[in-house]
């Protein structure tokens, strides 16, 4: 498999902590988010693979260890992809190939798959619509849930459906200029601040 070196991947987690901060709860995008950030329960994992069968493999162990993991410990992973931030299009079939992987191993039902990309383009929607950026990430990154989190999602009333419209309303009540401010992260990292 290949390893980044440490620095490298402190960078992409720094980075990725930073957007979950100040984008995803920041800008409330989930509702959810805040208490699980504030308590540390999202693994950050880096996967520094380009070749699908080795995502696959890295994939399989973070749904692996997620499943058989305490909620309280660790109630969500990000498994960060920055080998694969090219076409759009191209990581959108990735992630189709990954969501089999779900009942291929036995979780559909326990766990769920959601898909962030710096690309990221709802369809029909132009490159620059301030909407796109609900699903806009600093680097290619599937986001494992557990089923049970989502159902509790749904019983606070909130549907899936609603939370997008408002983020997409929100976002592009904003404007893509002042988004794409906030969208901007540091380039270097704190040495030693890092924890996954």
């Amino acid at each position: 498999m290949t390893q980044l070196d440490a620095q490298d991947t402190d960078l992409i987690i720094h980075r990725t902590m930073l957007w979950v901060e100040r984008v995803v709860v920041g800008l409330q995008l989930c509702p959810f988010a805040k208490p699980v950030l504030t308590k540390g329960l999202i693994r950050y994992v880096v996967c520094a693979e380009r070749e699908q069968g080795l995502v696959t493999d890295c994939l399989d162990s973070e749904l692996g260890l997620l499943r058989d993991s305490d909620p309280a410990v660790i109630e969500t992973t990000l498994l960060i992809l920055p080998d694969l931030e090219g076409d759009f299009l191209d990581f959108h079939f990735l992630v189709e190939s990954c969501r089999k992987r779900l009942k291929a191993l036995g979780v559909r039902g326990v766990l769920q798959l959601a898909d962030f990309h710096p690309q990221y383009e709802f369809a029909g929607s132009e490159p620059r619509d301030a909407a796109n950026a609900t699903n806009r990430s600093p680097y290619p990154t599937l986001h494992l849930l557990r089923e049970d989190s989502i159902e509790r999602a749904r019983n606070s009333g909130l549907s899936a459906e609603s939370i997008v419209e408002r983020n997409q309303r929100n976002l592009r009540g904003m404007g893509w200029e002042a988004l794409h401010s906030i969208l901007q992260l540091p380039v270097d990292v704190p040495t030693g601040n890092i924890k996954n």
